[in-house]
């Protein structure tokens, strides 16, 4: 039997019997963990409210073995809060589906739970802290996540070079299975032709830019939005759940 602790993101809870939770975690030391959370669901449970999606946590788990990823489940004994991300996401309709997107994201790229991804959980904990605070644009903070987690995974889209021979860009052609911008020569059947601003928005997002990114036009926006998703559905080879929601 052992103790251990960690701080992590909740990203999702499952209720488990009449009083009692399953807790899903994006962790800094310990990637994505799952434990039960016995009586949070009781009125009185002031322990449950800080395990609630968006939640940043310092969190103590109990496991019957001398690894925190077992044969069952460990059990979350005792919960801290760091930040409260939730407050400032949940009451506002376009950071709360935006905010989803980014948890369901997180936990898709961490699909082998007890495996570090301290990347994943510092990119998960930056948008979020980004977001609450409404200093840009929810759909904005969103595709940046998005295109820096398929980055920080080894999927990371080119907006200038040619993704397949490296000429310099801009290049006029965008290809999601060639892995971006493309070459007149290296253009392949299904490329789009976005205009020069939309990708000069998606290397913004992707780099911290965010002067050019905030003073983009709309319809720019929304190319650049279709394109990220377009790319992340490639990569995932399922698109999100949680993304038909998001205003854009």
């Amino acid at each position: 039997m052992s103790l251990f602790r960690d701080d992590g993101i909740v990203l999702r809870t499952q209720k488990l019997g009449e009083a009692d939770r399953i807790i899903t975690l994006l962790t800094r030391g310990h990637g994505r963990v799952r434990a039960v959370a016995r009586g949070v669901r009781r009125t009185k449970s002031k322990f449950g409210a800080r395990l609630e999606p968006f939640s940043h946590v310092d969190v103590q788990f109990f496991a019957r073995g001398s690894e925190l990823i077992g044969r069952g489940l460990p059990l979350c004994t005792q919960s801290e809060t760091i930040a409260p991300y939730g407050g400032g996401i949940v009451t506002d309709y376009a950071r709360y589906t935006a905010g989803t997107a980014m948890l369901e994201t997180a936990e898709r790229f961490t699909d082998h739970e007890g495996e570090p991804a301290v990347q994943q959980y510092l990119l998960l904990v930056g948008a979020l802290r980004t977001l609450s605070r409404g200093e840009h644009a929810p759909h904005l903070v969103l595709d940046a996540f998005l295109l820096r987690s398929l980055a920080v995974n080894g999927y990371a889209p080119t907006f200038s070079d040619c993704a397949k021979c490296g000429m310099p860009g801009p290049n006029r052609f965008f290809s999601v299975a060639s892995g971006g911008s493309v070459c007149v020569d290296c253009r392949v059947p299904g490329s789009v032709v976005p205009s020069p601003q939309t990708l000069e928005l998606l290397g913004a997002l992707l780099t911290g830019d965010w002067e050019t990114a905030d003073s983009c036009e709309p319809r720019h926006v929304r190319e650049g939005s279709g394109l990220v998703s377009a790319y992340l559905h490639w990569h995932m080879e399922r698109g999100l759940r949680s993304l038909r929601y998001v205003e854009k």
